[in-house]
């Protein structure tokens, strides 16, 4: 069984913004499996489903981002899932809009949920597809520029690298091991 998840913060308010990129992808490869997020436990929206004759859990938390750790923990114990078998999806200020990164492992990089989901499973042993969204500008706060939406001019970059990041969720659960699908994706 594995865990595929994306971070963000619920509510229609921050429905498109920087932050919910998470979000995002997990929506779009459920649009393009015919999938719907159709259950509610344990503070988690998600769905169940199978790939390749495995169970796959598809979660948004619904935590609010600095709280997603506590939802990823309840579903890993809940499931007795191993940190092996989880896949988290997150927004990345340090690259830019359109750009995808795969990790094995790190630090949080400054980004709370992940920092939150570090500190509850007590390992940075953590399989993740970080999303470029690039910097603020000089005149707008880290904060602001998160939770706001993407504009006009990123949509296609934006677009572009979450059907990439589905593409790499795609092939981890295709079998292929994390180090090379992170050689095909990075």
């Amino acid at each position: 069984m594995k865990i595929i998840v994306g971070l963000g913060n619920p509510g229609d308010k921050y429905q498109k913004t920087r932050h919910n990129i998470g979000f995002i992808t997990l929506d779009e490869w459920a649009y393009q499996n015919h999938e719907r997020f159709n259950q509610n436990k344990m503070r988690g929206h998600f769905f169940e489903t199978h790939v390749n004759g495995e169970k796959v859990i598809f979660l948004k938390p619904q935590t609010f981002m600095n709280l997603s750790g506590e939802c990823v923990a309840d579903f890993m114990n809940y499931y007795k899932l191993s940190v092996d078998d989880l896949l988290v999806i997150y927004d990345d200020l340090d690259l830019p809009v359109g750009q995808v990164r795969l990790r094995k492992k790190g630090s949080a990089g400054g980004h709370n949920g992940m920092k939150n989901i570090i500190h509850h499973l007590a390992t940075d042993q953590i399989k993740r597809i970080k999303i470029g969204i690039g910097r603020p500008r000089d005149f707008q706060t880290v904060v602001s520029y998160v939770l706001g939406a993407f504009p006009d001019q990123d949509h296609t970059e934006m677009l572009a690298s979450v059907r990439q990041s589905c593409q790499a969720v795609d092939a981890w659960l295709g079998g292929q091991s994390f180090e090379n699908v992170m050689n095909q994706y990075n």
